[in-house]
């Protein structure tokens, strides 16, 4: 779990959300949002794989 809150890839990734989610309350929703979202989601994704590969080797 630690390395999981130290790492430099989920912290980023989850301010990002955090910002992300301020601009979707904030402004209107179009499909440029959308493809934020998706992008954001795929990224955090990549980096928890990259976490767990790590943790193996």
């Amino acid at each position: 779990m630690r390395s999981f809150l130290f790492s430099s890839s989920i912290l980023s990734g989850l301010a990002t959300g955090v910002a992300l989610l301020r601009r979707s309350i904030r402004g209107p929703l179009s499909w440029q949002l959308w493809l934020l979202w998706a992008s954001w989601a795929i990224s955090l994704v990549l980096a928890v794989a990259a976490v767990v590969e790590k943790r193996k080797h």
